[in-house]
């Protein structure tokens, strides 16, 4: 049973069966999506007041719902939307055709370059909330994220179970993540892994850096060079941990940044590939799998067009290339 709501007319009380999805989280945390533009201060005080009850009975900020349970929201007025902040169709309808898998607990998207896994930060719709427009009658939560330039796979769930479970999994190091990247320059090895600290910090404008630092936390990536081309290698990354920017910042610390990483890569040959059609940074989730309740879960995406492009572009032109010495280090 899905989570459906009722309105006792005319005091616009609404009574909300709850469903699966939303058994065993907090209240305070469901009223924050059901009450969608209320202030969460408001939210408290409702709590706090006895305005909101379970099954008949007043609740608290941490008391959990169950499936089953009756919802009652007292009348709240929530800040009207302007229409224009509504997503673009052509913006869900391109999220929307890139669902590859979906059951019972998750759906998964083949996520495209440029989108956010979620809005904010100068970001108006990232793909939940393009999803949440595409299937405006489903629940849906993001599991993990993925940097706006990266593409690839992106697992949603669409029950508290399927969500709780495969957090529980990626906190516990029991979950598949792997990654395909071009990485500049010839490492001297095919196989090889990067065990660095990383340590994480937030510039005066919001912006997110990450340096390897010795009082950073524990990272580890595993490198598996897959295809050969002039002035670079295409890499399998594969994450002992799930640090942010770690592929980026490990083949960086290594002398051997991403192609077309506007952050940590190297600004000459990445306006060199520009030129030749690489407009986005070379980074590409290809595969995520794990156990969940007896059943297993693998989900894999190609590389998209614009990268298999490239590369094909590369593997002509990029014999014109010279990788400066002073920029690739091959003793590490």
């Amino acid at each position: 049973m899905q989570t459906a709501t009722s309105h006792d007319a005319p005091h616009g009380v609404r009574q909300v069966a709850i469903g699966p999805e939303r058994d065993g989280q907090r209240i305070d945390n469901a009223l924050v999506t059901l009450l969608k533009g209320v202030p969460k201060s408001m939210i408290y005080r409702l709590l706090r007041t006895g305005q909101v009850r379970v099954n008949g009975k007043r609740a608290k900020p941490d008391t959990r719902l169950a499936d089953g349970d009756t919802l009652r929201i007292p009348p709240v007025r929530v800040a009207e939307r302007p229409e224009g902040n509504a997503p673009a169709g052509g913006l869900v309808a391109s999220v929307a055709d890139a669902i590859i898998f979906e059951d019972k607990h998750f759906l998964v998207i083949d996520k495209p370059s440029g989108v956010a896994s979620h809005g904010g930060s100068g970001v108006s719709h990232g793909a939940i909330e393009l999803l949440r427009a595409a299937r405006p009658q489903e629940h849906l939560e993001l599991v993990h994220r993925l940097d706006r330039d990266t593409s690839g796979v992106l697992v949603f769930a669409r029950t508290r179970a399927g969500l709780t479970g495969l957090q529980a999994a990626i906190r516990a190091g029991e979950v598949t993540k792997q990654y395909l990247c071009l990485m500049l320059g010839h490492p001297s090895k095919a196989k090889f892994d990067v065990n660095a600290p990383l340590l994480k910090s937030v510039l005066q404008g919001g912006e997110r850096m990450v340096r390897v630092a010795d009082n950073g936390k524990p990272s580890l990536t595993f490198f598996r060079e897959m295809e050969q081309y002039p002035s670079a290698r295409l890499m399998l990354a594969t994450l002992g941990t799930g640090r942010t920017h770690q592929i980026r910042v490990h083949a960086a610390h290594i002398g051997h940044p991403l192609a077309g990483d506007p952050k940590y890569g190297d600004r000459e040959m990445n306006k060199r590939f520009r030129d030749m059609g690489l407009n986005r940074l070379f980074l590409h989730a290809s595969h995520m799998s794990f156990d969940l309740d007896g059943r297993s879960y693998s989900f894999s995406a190609p590389l998209p067009d614009d990268l298999k492009g490239f590369l094909d572009v590369l593997a002509v032109k990029g014999k014109r290339l010279l990788w400066m010495k002073e920029k690739s280090r091959t003793d590490f």
